[in-house]
């Protein structure tokens, strides 16, 4: 039975939501493997001059854990 972790990331772009969470998965994918979903919990965005700009988008990225890289304690 596969093992999935959950990562909670924030993502910003200059130009969408879509892209802040773009971000924040390519971000994660640098160190992690084995990405399986996304989970946008909230959006926001900084306002400057009556015009948003800075998205953020808060997500929960999910990822398989490869038990054969999982390193175990002897006696474990």
């Amino acid at each position: 039975m596969p093992v999935v972790k959950v990562l909670e990331l924030v993502g910003s772009s200059p130009n969408s939501f879509q892209e802040a969470v773009q971000n924040a998965v390519t971000e994660a994918a640098r160190t992690v493997d084995n990405i399986t979903g996304v989970e946008v919990v909230n959006w926001t965005a900084e306002v400057q001059g009556q015009q948003l700009s800075e998205f953020r988008a808060n997500v929960k990225v999910a990822f398989v854990v490869d038990n054969q890289k999982r390193k175990t304690r002897p006696g474990a």
